[in-house]
């Protein structure tokens, strides 16, 4: 998949998920097989551009490329100038989040609260492309509502304004989470433009990925939720698209991409909110597997980064066979 200079390996994606697609996660997603790592939304307005948060989100040091930076926000001056200062600081794509569902982000006419006035849409996504030269990605939903779906709509503006790729989640704004995807609007976005449509929502074994392609017609998938704790899912999708059987990870492949992770996040956040942040990174991994539950609350209460490491260390090496 040819994305401006860039050629994608293949059609796997990593959701922008904030609290969860930080350098250590991207990094072992890619790894495993995904083409493209987005990041962490960050936010457009000037005054939070600064502050810790968002510059960890904006870390990419030393990953591998191609890096795609997603911001957000609601004003087209404010998010022109976003991206420029990202790509400025090393973006090679600029995603622009029109999917986020969350109140916090919908309040102040962000995310996918921008669905509901196209207009805009069409000014933010000119203001975006014409101020920088790395491609522009764009992430929506279907629609503002269920009985107001206009995917097709904003993807046909996204297009004319030299948007390079369109990712839809399957639910509306007024969805949330709740309930499950659906992918024939998504199926009708991919033949209302040219550009590549990769798909999105509730899509957690190589079957549904298979099934969804298959449904959709879309140049690619992204996964979310379905990546926390289980990074080689990519790895899965993969050797299923091939025709061949990925094995699960055995208990020691899992103990040493855990601890992998967990070090990435001491790095990236310091000692005390890298031990925090990592809680729930150990829940995910060890919740499927014998003993996971209570671990998980063990863990919770431990509060350094080598006691962290040892236990989550001697949990993995408790596991005899591979689950």
């Amino acid at each position: 998949m040819q994305l401006g200079a860039h050629v994608l390996r293949n059609g796997l994606f990593v959701a922008p998920m904030a609290g969860v697609t930080d350098r250590p996660f991207r990094t072992l997603c890619r790894r495993f097989g995904a083409a493209l790592a987005v990041s962490e939304m960050t936010s457009a307005r000037p005054e939070l551009r600064g502050t810790r948060k968002s510059r960890l989100r904006r870390e990419h040091s030393g990953e591998a490329g191609p890096v795609s930076v997603q911001i957000a926000g609601a004003d087209p001056a404010q998010l022109a100038l976003a991206a420029r200062l990202n790509a400025d600081e090393g973006a090679q794509i600029i995603d622009i989040n029109m999917g986020c569902p969350a109140k916090k982000v919908c309040n102040v006419a962000a995310g996918s609260a921008l669905l509901s006035d196209e207009p805009l849409v069409g000014r933010i996504l000119d203001a975006v492309v014409k101020a920088v030269d790395v491609p522009v990605t764009l992430k929506i939903r279907t629609g503002p509502a269920p009985e107001r779906r206009n995917a097709a709509r904003v993807a046909r503006i996204a297009e004319s304004a030299g948007v390079r790729l369109l990712a839809v989640h399957g639910r509306t704004r007024a969805c949330g989470f709740r309930g499950q995807a659906e992918f024939d609007t998504i199926a009708e976005v991919k033949t209302a433009v040219r550009i590549p449509v990769i798909a999105n929502g509730d899509i957690a074994t190589p079957e549904e990925a298979v099934r969804v392609l298959a449904h959709t017609r879309a140049d690619g998938i992204m996964i979310g939720r379905a990546a926390h704790g289980r990074p080689w899912i990519f790895r899965e999708i993969l050797a299923h698209l091939e025709g061949r059987a990925a094995p699960a990870p055995a208990p020691a492949e899992r103990r040493a991409v855990a601890l992998e992770q967990l070090q990435g996040l001491y790095d990236l956040y310091g000692e005390e909110l890298g031990v925090r942040i990592a809680r729930k990174h150990i829940g995910w991994y060890v919740r499927p597997l014998p003993g996971g539950e209570a671990f998980r609350r063990e863990a919770n209460t431990i509060t350094s980064s080598v006691a962290q490491l040892a236990a989550v260390a001697r949990f993995f090496d408790s596991l005899h066979e591979p689950q």
